[in-house]
């Protein structure tokens, strides 16, 4: 179970920079491709929402982070396997929220540190409940 429980919280950090990655590279995208007004027309429409997404995937920016971040989702499926699901998502998930933090407030992104910092604390007291 020890293993487990490392495995979990390595999944929830993967998941946590990826995540912070993939928002800049979604925000890269969004600059680049400019927000250009969608057709009324409902076929166009989609086709041109199925474009954007097209467009976001081609972004290495967005790709990367995006494909490492689902192979950590793999990886969670592979531990849910050998691990009960109310230790493993409250564990992966709370890791999850405080590498997102951490690694957003490394990319410059503006975060509120008491706050972050509090609910990093809190993070760690309940993932720690839930271990013993």
């Amino acid at each position: 179970m020890v293993g487990d429980i490392e495995k979990m919280i390595g999944v929830g950090l993967v998941w946590g920079a990826t995540n912070s990655l993939m928002r800049r590279g979604a925000l890269l995208s969004e600059q680049k491709l400019g927000s250009a007004p969608l057709a009324p027309n409902d076929r166009r429409r989609v086709i041109g929402q199925a474009r954007k997404w097209l467009d976001l995937l081609l972004l290495w920016q967005y790709s990367v982070p995006f494909f490492v971040n689902l192979s950590a989702s793999a990886a969670f499926f592979y531990i849910l396997g050998d691990s009960p699901i109310s230790v493993a998502v409250p564990v992966t998930n709370a890791t999850t929220f405080a590498a997102t933090a951490f690694s957003a407030f490394l990319l410059g992104e503006e975060i509120r540190p008491g706050p972050a910092l509090l609910g990093t604390a809190l993070i760690v007291l309940g993932i720690s409940i839930c271990i013993t």
